[in-house]
């Protein structure tokens, strides 16, 4: 298999920073942003430590494109949806094996963190991306 196809599926590692309520760790997680990261996402995980996630990528803002099930992901997220505008629209905890949760609002990225992180994001906060 090719070097550049593995770099293709393996996410870059990014910070996400809260502007408006600055998080002292921000939560470090793998930008997804193609078809195979966002397909695989957390799925057949046995764990997920509190400083990893996920940031999966869509090309515009949609409540469809940004849903997310819980099938094959055996521990609860916290799942944050931020738009285009970098402002964080929804937030909720995602439970193990549900089959399906849709932001309240359009998103473009759907932050999945650890659980204990749910107090890092409220809704409204200005967040920005940067290169881990």
């Amino acid at each position: 298999m090719p070097p550049c196809f593995l770099i293709r599926i393996m996410p870059h590692p990014i910070f996400v920073n809260n502007l408006t309520h600055p998080i002292k760790q921000p939560a470090r997680v793998g930008y997804c942003d193609t078809f195979l990261c966002k397909l695989r996402g957390l799925m057949f995980r046995s764990r997920l430590f509190p400083e990893e996630g996920l940031l999966l990528v869509e090309k515009k803002d949609s409540r469809l494109d940004t849903s997310i099930h819980m099938l094959f992901v055996p521990f609860d997220l916290a799942v944050i949806w931020i738009n285009s505008d970098m402002r964080v629209v929804d937030k909720v905890i995602a439970r193990s094996w549900r089959p399906a949760y849709f932001p309240k609002a359009d998103a473009r990225y759907t932050l999945e963190i650890h659980p204990n992180r749910w107090d890092d994001y409220q809704i409204g906060d200005k967040v920005e991306f940067r290169n881990a």
